[in-house]
């Protein structure tokens, strides 16, 4: 079982908490046991501290992710850890790139989660791998390639 703890700080729509919480799911489904997990919404003034204090690049991005680093052995909770997602960006994102907004904001979630459990995509190898789960769940869900280059239309909603 996933426990979501939404945080709304942002003055922009987003998905309502069953959709985040089922995106989540989607990407958490190989972790054995529950995970507790945090999303924060935010708007760029956030977002933008947020990524120049963590990562030392002054400009808000579409996802941030904290993964829990406490010992097992200090918290009796299955914490995993907390994502920070910035509206204003996803909003942007998906219109330059012509990408539903639907299959942008699950894709940012299902990224950010898969960071959470470890994955990452600094090295060539692992981007593939990482990108690989990604294209995979997305088409559980309906959703086009996000790395392709065109995206196709899908008669989705926007």
């Amino acid at each position: 079982m996933i426990e979501l703890d939404l945080q709304c700080a942002s003055s922009g729509a987003a998905p309502d908490a069953r959709e985040l919480q089922r995106w989540c799911e989607l990407a958490l489904r190989q972790r054995s046991g529950d995970s507790e997990l945090t999303i924060r919404l935010v708007d760029e003034d956030e977002g933008r501290e947020l990524n120049r204090t963590w990562r030392h690049k002054d400009y808000a991005t579409n996802v941030l992710s904290f993964p829990a680093d406490v010992p097992d052995d200090l918290l009796d909770i299955p914490l995993l850890g907390d994502l920070v997602i910035c509206v204003p960006v996803v909003e942007r994102e998906a219109a330059e790139q012509g990408k539903a907004l639907a299959a942008h904001w699950a894709h940012l979630v299902i990224h950010g989660c898969l960071h959470l459990l470890g994955y990452d995509h600094i090295e060539d190898a692992e981007a593939e791998e990482m990108e690989d789960l990604e294209r995979q769940l997305l088409a559980e869900l309906g959703h086009p390639d996000p790395y392709a280059e065109e995206q196709p239309d899908t008669g989705k909603d926007s």
